[in-house]
């Protein structure tokens, strides 16, 4: 009985149909087992692998491979060998190059970070070109280290390094099922859904040196250097007297993050409960929650007492303990697991929240979240998001086509 061999077969050059049934023809007429396909089309030029099995008569197979290439003039390259055990590689890591744009110097950097933590680079494919350049690259532990030991998070702590240098951002996953089963997911307000603080754009109206004592308070709570819950009874304070219209004016001049709405549009096409946990207050946030469809929203109250506000917060205050337990409670309101939501925040009392998540994203946070958070984002654009879920903008677009809402709204150059 002959012994079988493996033929590894790839066919280069431009892409067109029938490549693909020109080859499996030629395949055809020798009996071979199909063990493995792949392709890849990079601006028209077709990259296509098989790997096949066969006990009779290799050689033949080779030329008349090489015969039926050369009649659609496609390049093509056979090798021969033993058909031993295959060896089958499972990717265990996802990682996402996100820039604007991606260098060839940064990915040289992030592919030499990997090796230099015994990973190998399984596949790569292109999942966005807008409004960032985002690369996914499969990742597992390199055969030529197997046993080698590492510290728990050796893997992010070292791509998060050398991307901060190269300027880049880098986000790593488990891969597998876990990845694509997220199902819930829960955004900060200010500065994360919306751009700008409401309490600093409630205290303006207020006159004097209101907004500027205001804005040194947020950013102190946001760092982690003062106690939000303390923090916000301090700027509340400082809108005594205020008429409650401000409210209704401040909620008309919200602006979104760019992506916003094509986040929260492409999650909910997904099935994803989307909603808002937010230290700001309720009466400006649920202009938000009706305007995008939200599901649900935790924030706070503002005491209003003949028609203008008193300076006090009512209840308990959503503070930084307050969002992570409103987050389980949502989850729990949707019987999702709390390893299937996702949050996204930029302060430090976002930082149970985010730890509470199945993943947490820091979305141009204050370092104090950066360094807990599974995911650090640094560009101005929320539907970042949807690529470190493994969405691509190719995926995005046809869905957003196919309602007549596809458009791209022209982005200033990056800086050098």
């Amino acid at each position: 009985m002959s012994r079988s061999v493996s033929v590894l077969i790839t066919v280069t050059g431009p892409d067109r149909p029938g490549v693909t049934s020109v080859l499996f023809a030629a395949l055809i007429r020798h009996g071979v087992e199909l063990l493995d396909v792949e392709q890849v089309v990079i601006r028209g030029q077709l990259t296509l692998g098989a790997l096949v099995a066969t006990d009779r008569d290799p050689e033949g197979l080779q030329e008349s491979v090489e015969q039926a290439m050369a009649s659609i003039a496609m390049s093509v390259r056979t090798s021969i060998e033993p058909n031993g055990e295959e060896v089958r590689r499972t990717s265990t890591h996802v990682v996402v190059v996100l820039g604007r744009p991606i260098t060839a110097r940064a990915f040289g950097e992030v592919a030499r970070a990997l090796a230099a933590v015994g990973a190998n680079i399984d596949s790569i494919r292109r999942v966005a070109d807008y409004p960032v350049t985002g690369l996914e690259l499969m990742v597992s532990p390199d055969p030529a280290e197997q046993g080698a030991v590492r510290p728990h998070g050796t893997l992010r702590s070292k791509l998060v390094e050398v991307a901060a240098s190269v300027g880049v951002d880098v986000a790593v996953e488990r891969a597998g099922l876990a990845r694509r089963s997220k199902r819930l997911i829960v955004f900060d307000v200010d500065s994360t859904l919306i751009q700008g603080e409401v309490i600093e754009m409630l205290a303006a109206r207020a006159g004097g040196s209101a907004e500027a004592e205001v804005r040194a308070v947020t950013e102190a709570a946001m760092r982690g250097e003062l106690d939000f819950t303390e923090s916000l009874r301090r700027r509340v304070a400082v809108l005594a007297g205020l008429p409650a219209s401000v409210l209704d004016e401040v909620a008309a001049q919200l602006e979104l993050t760019p992506g916003a709405r094509t986040t929260i549009r492409t999650l909910k096409r997904l099935g994803y409960r989307c909603g808002v946990v937010s230290g700001g207050f309720t009466s400006v946030v649920r202009r938000l929650v009706d305007e995008l469809g939200l599901d649900f929203c935790a924030a706070n109250d503002l005491e209003v007492v003949d028609g203008r506000l008193t300076g006090r917060v009512l209840g308990e205050v959503v503070d930084r303990a307050g969002k992570a337990d409103a987050l389980r409670r949502f989850a729990d309101e949707y019987g999702i697991p709390m390893e299937q939501c996702v949050a996204v925040g930029d302060g430090a009392n976002d930082i149970d929240m985010l730890s509470a998540a199945g993943l947490g994203v820091a979305f141009n946070a204050k370092p104090a979240l950066r360094e807990v958070a599974d995911t650090a984002l640094s560009h101005p654009y929320l539907d970042v998001v949807l690529f470190v879920l493994g969405i691509t903008r190719d995926e995005v677009e046809v869905a957003d086509a196919a309602e007549g809402m596809l458009r791209r709204v022209p982005l200033p150059s990056p800086q050098p």
